[in-house]
């Protein structure tokens, strides 16, 4: 996949199919969607192009609601987008200035001089540009005078894509993650950074990498203990997440990401790793003593184990 950040450093993408988006999550409506880009890019012996924003819009125009949560960073949108097979992302730095640009320089400047679109794949009610001038109909009114092709995604599949958006959000925030998968394709991912904790999992007999996610608007699924996947750099392995606040054993109200690997010794500090979140175990609990904390593990091992017997997970 080819990776343009800013209209600059556009090349020459033979007869661009093109449809605009943030994409969060790439999810099953999304995949339909890169799909038809493909199907239609072909037709046309044109590449598939995506045009995105970066930051999202909504941290730009209203920098003090801090509310957002995205299902994925950046690069974990450009890692799935490429598995789907987009062969260009456009990704458009945006900023206070570039918002005020008009829907018809929009079009003028950088769908038609810049990417000199063939085709637009856009939904009814999507809506660019300066207040937000440009729509379904602006195009469509457009179209013959630069020679472009307006493909209507129906109402029913940008619903759907809607409410995927909002179910995959909602069931991570719940610790649905089945839920979440289902409409993902995929295991919901957290990728982060192994950090240094206070090394107290090795003392009870359950050490715990401790994952640093750095972007602070990532999504994280609800309190509690997960059976997950961790992909090291050069090796998968079958584990147990912790995420909360360790209430047992820590009066700290800094959120954690603590995974303990399953029969795995080895130092992990400083790598880069990612974690495929499969189902949720059950809900964090402060116990009575460290020996009660110690039992409940040795419990959520053994149902961590029994979950990958009876699976296909890895």
């Amino acid at each position: 996949m080819n990776i343009y950040k800013g209209v600059e450093s556009i090349k020459n993408i033979t007869n661009p199919v093109l449809t605009i988006g943030t994409f969060d999550g790439v999810h099953i409506g999304h995949q339909k969607i890169i799909h038809q880009l493909n199907e239609e890019a072909a037709k046309v012996n044109g590449e598939s192009a995506l045009l995105t924003f970066f930051p999202h819009p909504r941290m730009v125009l209203q920098p003090n609601d801090h509310s957002l949560k995205l299902i994925q960073t950046q690069e974990e949108k450009i890692n799935k987008l490429a598995e789907f097979g987009l062969k260009n992302l456009i990704v458009i730095p945006f900023t206070k200035e570039f918002s005020n640009l008009s829907a018809i320089d929009f079009v003028e400047s950088i769908l038609v001089e810049k990417l000199k679109i063939k085709k637009i794949i856009i939904g009814y009610d999507h809506q660019f540009g300066n207040n937000r001038e440009g729509d379904l109909k602006f195009l469509v009114s457009m179209a013959p005078k630069y020679g472009f092709e307006v493909i209507e995604i129906p109402a029913q599949e940008i619903n759907d894509v809607n409410v995927s958006s909002t179910q995959v959000r909602n069931a991570v925030l719940n610790g649905d993650i089945h839920i979440a998968n289902k409409y993902l394709g995929q295991a919901f991912k957290i990728n982060g950074t192994v950090v240094k904790g206070k090394q107290l999992g090795r003392t009870i007999g359950f050490p715990t990498a401790n994952v640093k996610i750095e972007d602070p608007y990532k999504i994280i699924p609800a309190i509690g203990v997960y059976n997950v996947i961790i992909k090291l750099q050069n090796s998968t392995h079958k584990g147990m997440m912790n995420i909360g606040y360790r209430p047992t054993i820590s009066n700290e109200l800094e959120l954690s990401l603590e995974v303990h690997l399953l029969d795995f010794n080895g130092d992990l500090y400083n790598q880069f790793v990612t974690v495929n979140v499969l189902n949720r175990i059950r809900n964090e609990k402060k116990f009575p003593s460290i020996d009660h904390l110690k039992a409940q593990l040795k419990e959520d091992e053994q149902t961590c184990r029994a979950f990958f017997s009876s699976s296909d997970s890895l």
